[in-house]
């Protein structure tokens, strides 16, 4: 969160100054809406699915700075039938605080657009400040497993299958300590086996929380200025269960760091993913990977630590993607009210230059808190989309800014082509207007009808779903990767498609991104009208490429060195009808 001037200045006021498995052919949406140019609406389906989470920040009057983080949530497929399930991270009462437990909570995808709340005796059911998480096959047995980010310390959960979890954080060694915030797996030195980069935020515990005041009697909520940095940590894969601190020895040791997004690129395609790091009042970075088990940051050079006038900015979530077609994957990044969103152009050449200012996204987001950011298929018309979720961190805001509200509704900024973007908040419908104190964001296809749905998290509020209603009116092709030399989830892999007569895209297989949250693995494509063979082709990581062909509306499964394979997980699952 972007801090200006002094330490003690409260929050408010420092803001002021600154795959699927096999399924039938998907049922198509009858008619677009009016309103929208793409014919698409975002329902509100939290309810109709089951979902009835609603996140506890444990706050009691006390303004721990904690409190106005959490939390993430995940969409993954936690019991491989190939359906994605939910994760939502939660945090628990400060001690001594009276009230119910507060847990995460693990809902099962019934594949008939419902789940059901599987949380209890899933091992998943602990106590703990909790923020974020990523999920992958760590130990390629072929299960995913959960990682869970916190304050004091975090949480690694084997899946032992028939869904349910052992904690092996002890075992494992990827504890950590302190205030992690995002994560993400991903194989940084293409071994087969994923090593794991955790964010952290600031030094903060209870016995060292500082008395920060505006008007000399009243507490408010301390700005990360009040407080040191801390580095993030790379964890390598032993390849045994176990993990290794290689922080230091690969070169991304940061104490100053705040961070509090990762990505995961390979911006510069020499085949070795790069990380993109957030930080909130700290310089962005851009690890670049040396191909040696080192990386390099490169952010200053590159034009990402700072904004266009040299100022380092309130980084929150970030994501990384090729949105323009020029084969080289830009990077987003959700930052503080009166700062803007930035949307970094990769240029080729090593330099990146945010475009954010330009289009209409600069404007949009000037007042917004944008904490989740990520690219996606929105309307399946083959431009990749932005999604930004957004709340503010003081519930006094619009004391002190008339025009800032503390609850705010999301953003979603529809590709035009051309590096142009335009706003479809007013567009998609009234659920997706409605304000919200919002926090993490994923996308996936839960409901299996082929569009891209959404999940966001309120910070101390219920969690929201969001079904995508005519966004299958355009074909997609959707692609799940299954590893053998690489690692077993295929995350690092580069899925590219061409429909006949139609532009190449691409997508890399990763984990994390958003804020302290993860979508789902598979890689969703948009054909647009494009109903024929499409040529489908996968870079692995060991450097294995795959080739196929494919046809529109198509899931498939691509296991490397093999190529195409049946899907998982039969099941009665049908798509849903609208």
């Amino acid at each position: 969160m972007r801090r200006t001037r002094l330490s003690a200045l409260p929050l408010f006021a420092a803001g002021a100054l600154a795959v699927a498995g096999a399924f039938e052919a998907p049922v198509r949406s009858a008619s677009p809406s009016p309103a929208s140019a793409s014919g698409v609406s975002l329902s509100d389906a939290t309810a109709a699915a089951g979902i009835r989470f609603k996140h506890n920040s444990g706050a009691f009057g006390k303004k721990y700075l904690p409190e106005t983080m959490g939390a993430g949530v995940l969409f993954v497929d936690l019991d491989g039938d190939g359906w994605p399930d939910l994760l939502f991270v939660n945090s628990k009462n400060w001690p001594g605080r009276p009230g119910p437990a507060s847990l995460p909570a693990f809902y099962r995808n019934n594949r008939d657009g419902t789940f059901t709340d599987v949380t209890r005796g899933s091992g998943l059911d602990v106590s703990m400040y909790g923020l974020g998480g990523a999920a992958a096959d760590y130990d390629n047995d072929g299960r995913v497993d959960v990682y869970m980010t916190g304050l004091g310390a975090n949480r690694l959960f084997h899946n032992e299958g028939n869904g349910r979890f052992a904690d092996v954080t002890a075992k494992a060694g990827a504890g950590g300590g302190g205030f992690g915030t995002s994560a993400a797996f991903f194989d940084y030195d293409r071994d087969g086996k994923l090593d794991l980069f955790v964010t952290n935020y600031v030094q903060w515990a209870l016995d060292k929380d500082l008395f920060c005041t505006l008007d000399g009697t009243h507490k408010s909520y301390c700005t990360p200025e009040s407080y040191k940095g801390q580095s993030p940590i790379l964890y390598r894969n032993r390849g045994d269960g176990t993990f290794e601190d290689v922080t230091a020895r690969a070169g991304v040791s940061d104490p100053n760091s705040k961070a509090l997004g990762v990505a995961v690129l390979d911006y510069d395609d020499d085949g070795w993913p790069d990380l993109f790091v957030a930080n909130d009042t700290q310089p962005n970075k851009l690890y670049h990977n040396g191909g040696k088990g080192t990386f390099t940051d490169v952010g200053m050079a590159a034009g990402v630590a700072f904004s266009e006038s040299g100022v380092a900015r309130a980084g929150m979530g970030t994501d990384a993607a090729d949105y323009d077609g020029s084969g080289r994957p830009s990077i987003v990044v959700g930052n503080f009210s009166n700062e803007m969103m930035a949307l970094y152009h990769n240029e080729g050449t090593g330099l990146f230059i945010d475009d954010a200012a330009t289009t209409s996204i600069g404007q949009a987001t000037l007042l917004s808190l944008s904490f989740a950011a990520f690219f996606f298929d929105y309307d399946l018309d083959g431009r990749l989309d932005i999604f930004a979720a957004n709340g503010h961190v003081a519930d006094d805001i619009q004391a002190v800014q008339a025009r800032v509200r503390y609850a705010q509704p999301p953003h979603l900024f529809r590709n035009t082509g051309n590096k142009r973007f335009e706003p479809e908040d007013d567009r998609l419908g009234p659920a997706f207007k409605v304000p919200m104190v919002g926090r993490g964001a994923a996308y996936a296809d839960y409901d299996g009808d082929g569009d891209l749905d959404v999940v966001l998290t309120a910070n101390n509020g219920p969690a929201r779903l969001l079904r995508n209603d005519g966004g299958n009116r355009n074909h997609f092709l959707r692609v799940r990767t299954v590893g053998t030399s690489s690692n077993r989830d295929g995350i690092g892999a580069k899925v590219s498609v061409t429909p006949a007569g139609g532009p190449r895209q691409w997508r890399m297989v990763k984990s994390g991104s958003s804020y302290c949250s993860q979508s789902e693995l598979p890689v969703t494509f948009g054909l647009g009208s494009a109903t024929g063979p499409v040529k489908v082709e996968v870079r692995w990581p060991s450097g294995t490429v795959d080739m196929m062909e494919a046809r529109a509306d198509e899931r498939i499964t691509i296991r490397e060195g093999q190529g195409r394979v049946p899907e998982p997980g039969p099941g009665p699952g049908r798509p849903v009808s609208r």
